[in-house]
Parts: C-alpha cells; structure tokens; sequence
C-alpha cells in the first residue's frame, strides 16, 4: 500500500492516530516504571540501602499487579479517556512527591511509590480496549506492536536520564512528562471522539454475551495465562537482574555491566518488530509463533549455561529473553486484542498483566535467594526449565497451530 493509498483509507488513518497517540503515552509509562532500577547507584550514593530499593521494587510489582486486576474492569465500564489521562496525572503527581520525601521517612515514601505503581496500572486495559474496538484486526495488532514497542524503548530512555541528571532530577522530569501526557491525552481522545474516530462498547454482543466468564474460558484464557505467567517472569524479573548477572557471573565491572544492560535492552526493544515479522511469516499463525519462540528461547538459555565466553554469553542471553519476549509479543499485541467480541478486553488484559506481575514480583524474591543458595549457573537452568513449560504450554490446547486470525486477511 503507497502512501498515498494510506491517506485515503479512512480505517488506516484513524488506526495510525490511536496507535501514534497509545505508544507515545505508553512510552511515558516505560519511562517512569524504569526511573527506580536507573537511578538505584544514585540513590545508594545518597544513603538509601539496597534492601530499601528491593522494598520499594517489590511493593512497585504488587501494587501495580493488583492495580491492573482492579483497574481492568473499571477500564470495561468508564472511557478510556479519564482512566488512561487520571492514571497518567496521579502517577505523575506521585513521581513528584517521592523524591522530595525526606530519607527518614521510609514508611511513606514505600506507600507513595506503590500508590504510583497503581495508578500507572490505569493505562494498559483500558488502551488495549479502545484499540480492539476502533480499528480492524490487522491495524490493532500494529496499535498494540507500537505500544509494545514503546514498553521496551523505556528502560534505556530512563537509563540515558539517569546518566545525565540527578536521581530526584529523574524523578521530577519524570513526573513533568506524565502530567504532559495526562494531559494531552484526555486532550486527543476528546478530539477523536467528536470526530467519531473513538467509539465505545464496539463488539458484537448479538453472538455471545459479554461479560460471562465462560466466554474467556472459551477464547483459552486459562492458556494464556500461562502464557502470561512464564514471559513475565522472563521480560521483568530476569531483565532486571541482568546488570547483576553481568556484574557477578561474566565479571564485568559496575560501569561496563550498567553500559552493556543499557544496550541491551535496546537491542531487546525490537524484539517486537521481529516478532510480528516471524508471525506474518508463519501465516498468522500465533500457536505456532509462540511454539517457536518458546522453544528458542529454551535452546539459547540452554547455551547461555553451556557456554562461559562473556560477549558470547551476552549474545545467547539477549536472543533468548527477546524469544521469549516474542512469545509475550503474540500474547498482548495479537491475544488480548482478538477479545474484542468478548466486551471484556480491558477487564481480560488486565488481568493477565495482573498474573504476570504477581509471578515477576514471587520469583525476583526467589531469584534473589537462588543466586546465593544455587548459584548463577543452576538459575540459568530454571530460565531454561521455564522456557520447557512455555513449549509445553504451547503445545497444549485443541486449537493449537490452527490459522487463529482468518478476520485479518
């Protein structure tokens, strides 16, 4: 399609507006979820204590997990211009306060970064849904690939802000940016919606009625969550102990592992674009993609033991979190969206980004036991071992490896 063509179609228009407006807002998101892990040595410097910042990883994880249970079904019932703009704004009002919180007084400042947590859980349900019921099959994939992509993108942004300014200075621009987007969303989708670009509550209840489980349960949810599960522990919990694995296993300095962390996770954040090529590749087939993605995912942590040559290492590490990251990719870009019938995707979303935090903040606590109990070499089996699951998992369901996106043609 030129150019040229895709101004004229009016559905590709509008899906590249909600797309453009979704992954940039998102992008905020990712940038303030990863201001803590960028700023952890300045914060050290400054007298906080490494098991202070684990508090406040872990009560971040369960305070946003829980927050996507509960704000997943609020996001079916209330547009998704107040709760994505409200999220954005609380967020950033707390992203403020945080920082400028004394050192002493530990107990609040927990209690203010949950609280941020939580109301950034306002924005991924709700956005999720508006896209499954304003564009075609094939353009909300792409919605939700830019998004996805901008969760990636995230982690580096905040790296390279960390590296120029102060932590508190993080955290306060930080906060600037959500405001901003809070915002200009609130802003955007107001417009979009007087133009007829938004609507909302677009699926067809005529073939199924929404909000009865069982029809969640039909569309394998039960699967997915699995699903959910195993890449979350993969794209959270490992990417957030891979400084420590270069630092401690591969023998890199502080410095050099906070350099190699960063660009990794760069070359990560394209794990989607190449995901979604393999899957267009396979037919549209999304149980196959995911079936290959787990399975090389298991071989490269499988090599990533075998194989002690640190910039050889890294390769094998960066191929198989980024396969398992595809596998995540097929989940929230192609999955959560194909729900759009079901009345139920914001509600569906959120919970299984709900599961996957729940298992991201239980095995960073076991993860961080392991290394000491079992070393780094016995952990990177258990990655391997998990990945086994996900190929099982895959395998798993009657409609596995059947053409699941016929309505994208």
């Amino acid at each position: 399609m030129s150019i040229k063509d895709i101004t004229k179609n009016q559905s590709v228009m509008n899906a590249i507006s909600i797309g453009t407006l979704c992954s940039v807002a998102y992008l905020a998101v990712y940038f303030a979820r990863n201001i803590l892990s960028a700023v952890t040595p300045g914060m050290i410097d400054a007298g906080y204590t490494e098991e202070y910042i684990g508090r406040l990883s872990s009560i971040y994880f369960i305070s946003y997990a829980v927050g996507q249970l509960i704000n997943g079904s609020i996001g079916d019932k209330i547009k998704a211009r107040y709760m994505i703009s409200t999220g954005l704004f609380l967020a950033g009002i707390a992203s403020l306060v945080f920082p400028l919180l004394p050192i002493e007084s530990t107990g609040v400042s927990v209690g203010v970064y949950g609280l941020t947590g939580f109301f950034l859980a306002m924005i991924y349900g709700p956005m999720t849904k508006v896209v499954a019921e304003n564009t075609e099959p094939i353009y909300a994939t792409r919605c939700s690939l830019g998004y996805t992509f901008a969760s990636f993108i995230g982690s580096p942004c905040a790296g390279i802000a960390a590296a120029v300014l102060t932590w508190q200075s993080v955290f306060i621009t930080g906060s600037a940016i959500l405001v901003g987007m809070a915002i200009a969303v609130f802003s955007f989708f107001l417009f979009f919606e007087r133009k007829g670009i938004v609507k909302y509550n677009q699926y067809d209840d005529k073939k199924q009625k929404s909000g009865n489980i069982r029809i969640l349960i039909q569309h394998r949810i039960i699967k997915f969550t699995f699903i959910a599960v195993l890449t979350g522990i993969t794209r959270t919990t490992v990417v957030f102990w891979l400084p420590t694995y270069i630092s401690q296993y591969l023998g890199f300095s502080a410095e050099v592992s906070a350099m190699l962390f960063t660009v990794s996770t760069f070359i990560i954040s394209f794990t989607t674009f190449i995901a979604v090529f393999v899957y267009e590749r396979l037919g549209r087939n999304m149980d196959l993609t995911i079936l290959l993605m787990f399975s090389l995912s298991s071989v490269f942590f499988l090599l990533v033991y075998l194989v002690r040559i640190p910039a050889v290492n890294i390769i094998f590490i960066i191929i198989a979190i980024m396969a398992s990251n595809g596998a995540a990719t097929m989940l929230w870009s192609r999955y959560c969206p194909s729900l759009r019938d079901t009345g139920m995707v914001s509600g569906a979303t959120g919970f299984l980004d709900f599961m996957s935090y729940m298992a991201a903040s239980v095995s960073s606590t076991l993860f961080a036991n392991a290394v000491t109990q079992i070393g780094w070499g016995n952990l990177i089996l258990v990655w391997c071992g998990l990945m086994v699951l996900g190929v099982v998992v895959a395998l798993s369901g009657k409609n596995s490896f059947r053409r699941t996106t016929a309505t994208e043609s």
